[in-house]
């Protein structure tokens, strides 16, 4: 027998090892605000620092809020929300258009977009629980970055609107068309994308974009009556179930990108020539 060691007793108690949640990373948003209530972490955009627009710093410091969930895994929800009096009124076109000024090769704003579309994946992939608490105006690309959130809530005078036709731009942001139609079904967003009508919280709700509706001032309330129960539930359970919808969410987005050819033989055949 090493001398070092002596046997274990029956009647010595053996430690249990206490999990110690990893410290939150080294990173002082200004865009969003955050704070964390035991596993929930209240995520809000805010909008005093700039306008109610997703510009890019927005995004960079709401997927740096994401990727570092990834060491938080004492973390189960996510509860995302504005301080504004709007949730968001979508993405920041002076933004688009100073990127194509500075660079007209496009790259800028292709970059812009790659942007959106990681939040979009990071929203829909992390392991908390993501829960969208909406008011106000919910326009574009709010509409799309709440419609990967897990759970949504909104106020009952929210109105919605997808604008991106009637500014002459294709609802592309995130890739979010896939997402908005998997949850509220083709027909719908069809006719909500082309006619960029506004529509109320009931309308939300009837097509699926929202869960609950309640007043303004019970809204903290409902997210509660989701928060506590889902506190209470196994995390293996939260993260496989999640993932598990995920999946088939994401097989029922399959997409046949031919229909795009025709546009893109147009654009090509359009564009000026460079004389070789």
């Amino acid at each position: 027998m090493n001398p070092l060691t002596t046997p274990a007793s029956a009647d010595t108690p053996v430690p249990i090892p206490v999990p110690v949640p990893a410290p939150a990373p080294a990173f002082a948003p200004v865009h969003v605000d955050i704070a964390q209530s035991g596993p929930v972490l209240h995520v809000r955009l805010n909008p005093s620092v700039q306008d109610a627009t997703l510009n890019t710093a927005v995004l960079d410091e709401l997927t740096a809020v994401l990727d570092g969930l990834h060491e938080r895994p004492d973390l189960r929800i996510l509860v995302l929300s504005s301080l504004g009096d709007d949730f968001s009124l979508g993405a920041d076109r002076q933004e688009y258009e100073d990127a194509l000024a500075t660079d007209p090769t496009g790259a800028a704003l292709r970059r812009i977009a790659d942007k959106a579309h990681r939040l979009c994946q990071a929203l829909e992939n992390t392991h908390a629980v993501t829960i969208a608490r909406l008011h106000g105006r919910v326009v574009g690309a709010g509409l799309a970055l709440a419609a990967y959130c897990d759970l949504r809530a909104g106020a009952d005078s929210c109105r919605f609107r997808m604008p991106e036709v009637g500014v002459g731009l294709a609802p592309t942001w995130g890739g979010a068309m896939g997402r908005l139609i998997s949850e509220a079904g083709a027909a719908r967003i069809r006719e909500l994308m082309l006619t960029c009508d506004i529509f109320d919280a009931d309308t939300a709700h009837r097509i699926g974009l929202l869960h609950k509706v309640a007043p303004l001032d019970q809204l903290d309330d409902t997210v509660a009556a989701w928060t506590r129960p889902l506190a209470r539930r196994s995390q293996e359970a939260l993260v496989l179930t999640k993932r598990m919808l995920a999946g088939y969410a994401k097989a029922t987005r399959t997409a046949d990108i031919a229909l795009l050819d025709a546009h893109l033989l147009t654009a090509r055949l359009a564009a000026p020539r460079t004389p070789m």
